[in-house]
């Protein structure tokens, strides 16, 4: 190839071929660091022949993001928003768990007045309500349980969780003392249901409720002149009402009715409720040191 020859460097024509005649000059130009930079310049030849020099404008074509890009993008974005989601509702669901509580499980119940912590066990104000366990196996208001099923209890809080372990309908062994003697006794226990049950029945009794006559409020747990038991003495008796009509006085300590021994306020006074209206019971009382047993005709509530 002549060496006169000259072709141009974009486009590939000699010089001389293309249409935009021109050639191309490099020129050395200092930069900002004082450095020698290039700076390409491109001369065309305008009217007669008087060659301009311009710089070389040539636009770059922008890069475009590869596919690979855009999942790596689309899976970061979706990672921020699921993180994101599982900080807002996380927190919800676990404040919507903290108000919900597994339901417990079945208590077997006793059927006895709320349970208290005594001297040596756990006793109870009054059985309640008829025929309930605690009725059929003959405690009574002020017995004090020592045992349950074999185990020694000495708080009310032992005593319920043996309820809440123990089956319902198992027949369990009670170790009590009364008046200071222990004794022992069995029981079988039953179900909320069946205990509702029992309650419903006797407060919609057809017969309604006995009534005695006395001011329960001022009656009170005392110890019986020269013995070792308690008995409940009745401060206020009401005028022409059953207890009056029987004979029974102010002061009078009851400590027995038909056979029941009765120890507590609450215990007599749940004895006299259940008692079947019109009907006679044999109220025991101790009056100025001696026992006294007196017939009472009850009243109807």
């Amino acid at each position: 190839m002549p060496t006169e020859l000259r072709f141009c460097r974009n486009c590939g024509y000699r010089l001389g071929e293309g249409s935009p005649e021109y050639t191309e000059t490099v020129r050395f130009h200092p930069d900002q660091n004082g450095t020698q930079a290039q700076q390409v310049y491109a001369t065309t030849y305008g009217l007669g022949g008087t060659p301009v020099a311009r710089p070389n404008t040539q636009v770059k074509p922008r890069r475009r993001m590869s596919g690979m890009t855009w999942m790596f993008l689309g899976l970061l974005i979706f990672f921020i928003a699921a993180a994101g989601f599982t900080a807002i509702v996380t927190p919800i669901r676990r404040s919507i768990n903290a108000g919900v509580t597994a339901p417990a499980a079945p208590r077997a119940y006793f059927g006895v007045s709320p349970f208290e912590n005594a001297e040596g066990g756990v006793t109870f104000e009054n059985v309640e309500p008829p025929g309930s366990p605690a009725d059929k196996a003959g405690l009574v208001g002020g017995d004090i349980i020592t045992s349950f099923d074999g185990r020694t209890v000495s708080t009310e809080n032992e005593l319920s969780d043996l309820l809440r372990a123990t089956p319902i309908g198992k027949t369990v062994d009670i170790s009590y003392i009364r008046d200071g003697e222990p004794a022992t006794t069995k029981l079988t226990v039953i179900s909320k249901q069946d205990l509702d049950r029992l309650n419903q029945e006797f407060r919609r009794r057809p017969e309604g409720r006995g009534q005695f006559g006395y001011d329960d409020d001022s009656a009170e747990r005392v110890q019986a002149p020269g013995m070792t038991i308690y008995g409940v003495r009745l401060n206020r008796i009401s005028q022409s009402r059953a207890a009056d009509l029987a004979g029974v006085k102010q002061g009078d300590i009851v400590i027995d009715i038909d056979g029941v021994p009765i120890r507590t306020p609450e215990e007599f006074l749940a004895r006299v409720g259940r008692a079947v209206p019109y009907s006679t019971i044999k109220l025991l009382v101790i009056r100025d040191g001696e026992k006294l047993e007196i017939p009472v005709k009850m009243g109807k509530q």
